[in-house]
């Protein structure tokens, strides 16, 4: 566990604590240090991620689990614990999930990807639905290629080029994102600028989901 703290503002203003986020009580150990350190809970932004390429009939089944426990079950576990704090102390709040294009269109060779992320993006209109009257706003957002890590999990560094160009080729705006574009949409929809604004999915994808047109 790490603490930031601040030259010029008493106390700490961050932290950062590794969790496992598919083990919900690593999730709640990891929760209850963060309140006790910096203390009540008005926001979350669940992004944990990761996906394995390949067809379904060649996947292991604990590729499959795994997946589905950190994008799916990972995202519940950090939401509902939060969504439970803010309860507890009479807080309204923000809940921002991290879904995927992926949950609208067919990715190739990554359905357990897809799966999970159409998970999410159901869970984030459930529970906008369910917390609506205690002020508490659940949204998701949907960025298309982004230059992260997860972006080239399975590609080689001598092919990134190749598959950036071609990537590139597909996205309407013409580019990968940077994940500070991301970062934007997900400060926004956390914020009181987006009050009236809960059960939406924010595509961040340069038009992805809007092109249904075939390259030739």
């Amino acid at each position: 566990m790490e603490v930031l703290e601040s030259e010029s503002a008493p106390g700490p203003m961050a932290m950062a604590v590794e969790c496992d986020v598919s083990d919900d009580r690593a999730v709640g150990i990891a929760l209850d240090a963060i309140v006790e350190t910096l203390g009540p809970v008005d926001g979350v932004v669940a992004s944990a991620g990761i996906d394995v390429g390949g067809l379904a009939h060649s996947m292991a089944w604990d590729q499959w689990d795994r997946i589905l426990a950190v994008n799916l079950s990972g995202a519940f576990s950090v939401v509902r614990r939060v969504i439970g704090l803010m309860i507890a102390e009479g807080r309204s709040g923000s809940v921002v999930c991290v879904s995927s294009p992926a949950a609208e269109v067919a990715l190739p060779q990554s359905c357990a990807y897809s799966a999970s992320k159409a998970g999410v993006s159901a869970l984030v209109r459930c529970l906008a639905v369910d917390y609506a009257r205690q002020g508490i706003r659940v949204n998701g957002v949907a960025p298309g290629p982004t230059d992260t890590d997860l972006m080239w999990a399975n590609t080689s560094l001598a092919d990134r080029e190749r598959v950036a160009a071609t990537v590139s080729a597909e996205v309407p705006i013409g580019r990968i994102a940077g994940a500070n574009e991301v970062a934007e949409a997900i400060v926004w929809l956390m914020s009181e600028r987006a009050s009236y604004v809960t059960g939406a999915i924010l595509a961040c994808d340069g038009g992805v989901l809007a092109k249904a047109s075939v390259s030739v």
